[in-house]
């Protein structure tokens, strides 16, 4: 039986020795008078340091009713300058991508050129001319900014940039198709990443969807059927951005579809989703829809991304036929999804590359993709050199991010074998900036590819120091395969 349960004596007692071991704390005033608190308070401001004190006070408290030692007043100080820092941390934080894979979503896709980022600073540290007309003297439109750009680029007759290209679809078809049917191929019913699915962005848009053909075949007769039984406002046509259909498959080519839609006087919207504006081709991959293949095939209106492989920031950017483009620009919803003046700034400097280009050059995704293999496999021996330990290995790098499925390009990566890989990678992950490298066999591997040139030495620096903690099977001079 416990003493305390056993004799209300005992019990008692310990509640006053805990009591008065609990006075030792000092008062939230008597640790805001020290110097370290005045710092603080400076810094972070005295509410904020009022609030971490309480905070830092009450878990000592708690530890101490659990069995912990009551800390000194120095220990609470650091707790509290600890916590100060925690609070006031963005936890958007840069990281560095080792994984091989060029547009990692969940790492924040195309990395922006030495352009774009002097043009976000340009835009952002004043005022600028954002909904200015400079030679008018008058309120001006965004849309100028970057529409000139994208028609001069695409010979489309007008564009517009809104924040993503699912709002980019779904303002189209609110514009267009309200309460009107959409005809999609069932081959192109696709779900993105996070349960992002193509049809609910449309049912949003209030049009009633018309799904034809089955989920491997479509034909022609298929769009010219419904077209004549459904008497739709447009017909859209959605890239399988993340997957392929193999095997017993067929799909009219779009000019085909193109044609089926205006002999019936219906519009053709293509959601392109990549946004190439380059031949993928020239590096050794699969061919992926252009932009301007998409405007020759006869699409009215054309939807893509701005963070895929234009290589930009997330933007959603529409071109077209200009009347259609009007109507877009006057829907309610256009207001809602508009891009702000940061997302105007990159995305100009990005198309600018490519009019003037050298997007290969200056654009980060497409410098990863060009690189020659030779580069890669004579950066990653020299981070083994340094290292003093790892082997360099063929591998394969990926595109990503809802581009080129499937599509691999050669590389070359910098294995280390450690005794707990998945700590490993976990210890990295906390280091300053995050390393985020990838796990094969129980070996982790680092890519070159999509590691910027001036990363070089924050990755070796995270991995010397974690290396010297952990015992590596592999010590001693590198060894290359």
């Amino acid at each position: 039986m416990n003493a305390a349960n056993g004799n209300p004596k005992v019990g008692a007692m310990e509640k006053t020795i805990q009591l008065s071991a609990l006075r030792q704390l000092p008062a939230v005033e008597q640790l805001l008078q020290t110097a370290s608190a005045g710092k603080l308070s400076e810094h972070y401001g005295r509410t904020l340091t009022v609030k971490a004190i309480r905070s830092t006070l009450e878990s000592a408290r708690q530890n101490y009713i659990l069995g912990g030692a009551i800390p000194d007043q120095e220990t609470l100080l650091q707790q509290m300058a600890s916590l100060l820092q925690q609070w006031t941390m963005s936890s958007l934080t840069p990281v560095i991508n080792a994984t091989g894979v060029i547009l990692h979503t969940n790492l924040g896709r195309a990395p922006l050129s030495r352009a774009a980022l002097d043009a976000l600073q340009a835009a952002s540290l004043g005022y600028s001319n954002l909904e200015f007309d400079l030679e008018k003297g008058q309120r001006g439109s965004r849309s100028t900014h970057a529409e000139a750009l994208l028609c001069r680029l695409t010979g489309a007759e007008a564009a517009l940039v809104v924040n993503n290209n699912a709002a980019a679809v779904l303002l189209a078809l609110s514009a267009l198709a309200k309460r009107r049917t959409v005809v999609i191929s069932r081959t192109q019913m696709v779900e993105i990443g996070g349960g992002f699915r193509v049809p609910d962005v449309m049912k949003q848009s209030g049009a009633r969807l018309a799904e034809i053909g089955t989920t491997n075949r479509v034909n022609l007769s298929d769009y010219e059927q419904v077209v004549q039984d459904e008497n739709p406002a447009l017909i859209l046509w959605a890239h399988r951005s993340n997957f392929r259909i193999i095997g017993f498959t067929e799909e009219p080519a779009l000019a085909d579809i193109a044609a089926v839609a205006h002999r019936a006087g219906i519009l053709l919207i293509d959601d392109l989703g990549s946004g190439a504006l380059l031949n993928t081709e020239n590096f050794g991959l699969v061919h992926e829809p252009t932009v301007a293949e998409s405007l020759q095939a006869g699409a009215d209106l054309i939807c893509f991304s701005g963070d895929k492989l234009l290589g930009g920031p997330q933007a959603g950017i529409i071109i077209g036929k200009a009347h259609l483009i009007a109507k877009l620009q006057k829907h309610p919803l256009a207001r809602a999804v508009r891009a702000d003046k940061l997302c105007l700034a990159a995305l100009s400097a990005t198309l600018i590359h490519y009019l003037k280009d050298n997007a290969e050059r200056e654009i980060p995704i497409w410098r990863m993709i060009s690189t020659p293999l030779a580069a890669i496999r004579a950066r990653a021996e020299q981070w083994a050199a340094i290292l003093g330990q790892g082997r360099v290995q063929p591998g394969f790098s990926t595109i990503g991010g809802g581009s080129l499925p499937e599509e691999t390009l050669a590389t070359f990566t910098l294995s280390i074998s450690t005794r707990n890989p998945q700590k490993f990678l976990e210890s990295l992950r906390r280091s300053r900036p995050p390393v985020i490298g990838r796990l094969d066999h129980d070996f982790v591997l680092f890519d070159p590819r999509t590691v910027l040139p001036e990363q070089d030495e924050a990755i070796l620096t995270a991995l010397m120091n974690l290396l010297s903690e952990t015992d590596s099977p592999m010590p001693g001079k590198a060894r290359k395969k």
